[in-house]
């Protein structure tokens, strides 16, 4: 399995902007594609976005569709998350996952690695 670290969480005031970065262990980087997820204070986790092992392909939840962008940098192992006009209802811990194989996901249950996760706190 592919081991994951997150970075690039932080305090923002509302309609600001972070970038997490996810990298990931190991030299099968290009084997996985990536996710992006989201768990607020007392709800369930959410997708947020994927991208594709070659990266040519991104998947949105609707609700950051616009805002948010998903990259990635097979060379560095890495992942990332660019995230504008940031919201307080965003608030919550964002964890990144791998998928072995396969085309992009959106399921939680598709993915089989996760990071610790990263806190991203949006003030009003």
């Amino acid at each position: 399995q592919v081991q994951l670290v997150e970075s690039g969480g932080g305090l923002v005031q509302a309609g600001g902007s972070l970038r997490l970065s996810c990298t990931a262990s190991g030299r099968t980087f290009m084997m996985y594609s990536m996710g992006w997820f989201r768990q607020a204070p007392g709800k369930e986790r959410e997708f947020v976005a994927s991208i594709s092992r070659g990266g040519g392909s991104t998947s949105y939840a609707d609700s950051v569709k616009g805002r948010f962008t998903i990259s990635r940098d097979n060379a560095k192992n890495t992942v990332s998350l660019e995230m504008n006009s940031l919201r307080p209802e965003e608030t919550a811990v964002y964890y990144c996952a791998a998928k072995y194989l396969g085309v992009a996901a959106v399921r939680e249950t598709d993915f089989r690695s996760w990071g610790q996760g990263t806190q991203v706190t949006v003030s009003s």
